[in-house]
């Protein structure tokens, strides 16, 4: 495929069919416009916020009162406020279906696989609703989860969302105090867990765990079933109950929904650095509700019916993102535990299995596909499927052409990127345009997206700072435990009054697409050159000796030098010749100033519990400072591995 051609241009027919497309055609009916295309649209979204946000939530048709007011106090980051006047319920709105239909389907790994009808859904919501509220829980509480990515999990969240509460979650394989960090922070009122999980075919047992962190919390416990002993889980943790016996006083009854306040609280996510405590990030309903339809209904299409099937875990924003799917109707497909058990096959076998329409993962899954020497578009049918999203780190330009040569050739591929900052994208798909190799399509609907060099001006052509100029509705609704909002705005506005800068090293394309080039704060800087680490490993990881890679900046002679580490292919060691033949690829595919100071081999990377690697706390070992969050990363004893270097003495 050559690079002057797109991967993928969608159909007229394709087109024509989007609901983008039709939601396109509303607004120029509704206000007199001529809107041809993505680019007008997108120009109007954001000119016309309050034209555009109340198209929107009545073409998604949100169950609610929308009121007469749609922003006040538009021209500020901090001050604007969407809807003031209306009410509606989360929950209400992801629960649009009744019947025997499928709401969720389950795999974990291949050990356990279930079906879930919308009335049985519905049912568990209503039974945990009563349990919730006999608890005294209510508006503003909090209930944090320690779970799987089960249906367990949805219901709990659905049922915490009808009533006001607050929900907060993470992943079970999260440490003791990883866990404590983050929901010891926001005071939960109920605290659920799963009793063991599986992870690439082998039983995780978490009992000890949910003990310690139950008494830290000092709160009623809640054990569910999944993979191990449930009773004998909540005998040994104070205040613990079974799921069974939580919810055994109450029949499934009608669900009453709590109508509140378009910007009442419904999730706390936490911030996955290792520079301190996680932050914890307040989002609201009718902001996460808002944006998450836009998303899935015009950017990426989906309608009631179709199977979503997202790779995550419930410690990841990408998982309440995912739930969401329920509000369009559509299916949500649920996977836990390792992509790669039984073997590489096992989420392609999934989506075949299931017809899923669109697939979600990250560029960290795509490329160990690759790697593994894997083809699914030979070895699968994927005929239903007509959307693969990415996201969790930059994919690499050989990852968009693996996707097409790889797994499927006429599917679109959206490579997206925003963040738990917005619980939702700034940049993603959309299905009117092209896709070009290495780009994301463009910015969202409703988003005023921009790059600004630091004299914070617009530019084109260069690299910068990835902006939003004006609010919209997923801005968090604050910091839990953060009263005078310093630790927000030192977040996002300490370095241009009234845009959020969101911290990521991007570039407009000629296309009108965007290339993220790594987070801001991990930039190299040699020679007062900013160099995007993402430009390094697009070059190097597409060498068959490596299987990952991490660049760092090391002080070093008043100025910076750039380190590569490189966890090498089983079998390869690194010898002189592999050395110069990782700078060549680096100084012929990029530049000569990514060309490293030095390659080192290291036997692992850290990575957070999502997947991300972690530079900032790489180089902060490198240079002697103490790392303090350690618990957020999935491997902390990878950290060792960079600390002393003889290497980087000369």
């Amino acid at each position: 495929m050559q690079d002057n051609r797109p991967l993928w241009v969608p159909s007229d027919v394709a087109v024509a069919k989007s609901p983008i497309h039709a939601f396109m055609a509303r607004c120029n009916a509704d206000f007199g416009l001529s809107l041809s295309g993505f680019e007008d649209l997108h120009a109007w979204s954001v000119a016309e916020r309050e034209k555009f946000w109340s198209t929107v939530w009545d073409f998604c048709g949100v169950k609610g009162k929308r009121g007469a007011e749609v922003l006040i106090d538009g021209d500020s980051m901090l001050g604007a406020r969407f809807f003031p006047d209306a009410t509606l319920n989360f929950a209400e709105n992801l629960l649009p279906g009744r019947g025997e239909g499928d709401a969720i389907l389950f795999r974990g790994e291949d050990k356990v696989a279930d079906r879930w009808s919308w009335d049985r859904l519905r049912a568990l919501v209503s039974r945990l609703q009563q349990a919730f509220k006999a608890q005294g829980i209510g508006e503003g509480d909090r209930i944090a989860a320690m779970m799987p990515n089960m249906p367990e999990a949805v219901a709990a969240m659905l049922a915490a969302a009808s009533i006001g509460a607050i929900w907060s979650s993470c992943s079970p394989d999260f440490g003791e105090q990883g866990v404590l960090d983050r929901f010891g922070q926001i005071g939960p009122r109920l605290f659920i867990a799963c009793d063991a999980y599986w992870y690439s075919g082998k039983l995780q047992d978490v009992g000890a765990k949910v003990a310690a962190v139950a008494k830290s919390l000092g709160v009623p416990t809640i054990v569910v079933h999944y993979a191990g002993d449930s009773e004998a889980v909540a005998l040994a943790t104070p205040g613990a109950s079974t799921l069974e016996a939580f919810i055994a006083p109450y029949e499934a009854s009608e669900i009453e929904f709590a109508q509140l306040a378009f910007a009442h609280p419904l999730y706390i996510l936490f911030s996955s650095g290792t520079t301190g405590v996680p932050k914890c990030i307040v989002h609201s309903a009718g902001g996460t509700l808002l944006q998450h339809l836009k998303e899935q209904r015009l950017h990426c299409g989906l309608k009631a019916g179709e199977k979503l099937f997202y790779f995550t875990t419930c410690g990841w924003m990408m998982w309440n993102w995912l739930v969401s799917g329920l509000a369009s109707g559509a299916t949500l497909c649920l996977f836990d535990g390792s992509p790669f058990a039984p073997d590489g096959n096992v989420l392609f076998d999934y989506a075949e299995a299931e017809k899923f329409a669109i697939f979600g993962t990250s560029a960290k899954y795509i490329d160990a596909v690759r790697k593994s020497g894997l083809t699914p578009r030979q070895s699968h049918d994927l005929s239903s499927l007509r959307l693969m999203t990415s996201t969790g780190s930059p994919l690499s330009p050989e990852g968009f052409t693996f996707v097409y040569e790889g797994i499927k050739a006429d599917v679109q591929l959206a490579s997206i990127s925003g963040g738990t900052d917005i619980v939702s994208c700034f940049v993603l798909g959309n299905p009117l345009q092209p896709v070009w190799r290495g780009e994301i399509q463009g910015p969202g609907l409703g988003l005023a997206v921009d790059v600004w060099n630091d004299d914070g001006k617009p530019v084109r052509g260069e690299k910068g700072e990835l902006v939003c100029t004006k609010a919209f509705p997923s801005m968090p609704v604050m910091f839990w435990n953060d009263p005078d909002g310093a630790k927000y705005r030192a977040a996002y506005f300490d370095r241009f009054d009234n845009v959020w800068c969101h911290g990521d090293f991007a570039e407009w394309t000629e296309h009108g697409g965007l290339i993220i080039h790594g987070r801001s704060d991990a930039t190299l800087n040699p020679g007062g050159v900013r160099i995007g680490t993402a430009e390094i490993y697009n070059q190097v990881e597409q060498m068959e000796e490596v299987a990952e890679a991490l660049c760092i900046g090391q002080e070093w002679e008043d100025d910076v030098r750039v380190i590569l580490f490189v966890r090498l292919a089983a079998g390869v060691t690194l010898n002189e010749e592999l050395i110069k033949a990782i700078k060549t690829r680096i100084r012929t595919g990029a530049s000569p100033r990514h060309v490293p100071a030095k390659v080192i081999a290291v036997a692992d990377i850290p990575r957070t519990k999502s997947g991300k690697i972690v530079e900032l706390a790489v180089r902060e070992v490198v240079h002697g400072r103490p790392v303090k969050n350690q618990e957020a990363l999935a491997n902390p004893e990878a950290l060792r591995l960079f600390a002393g270097l003889s290497e980087l003495r000369d």
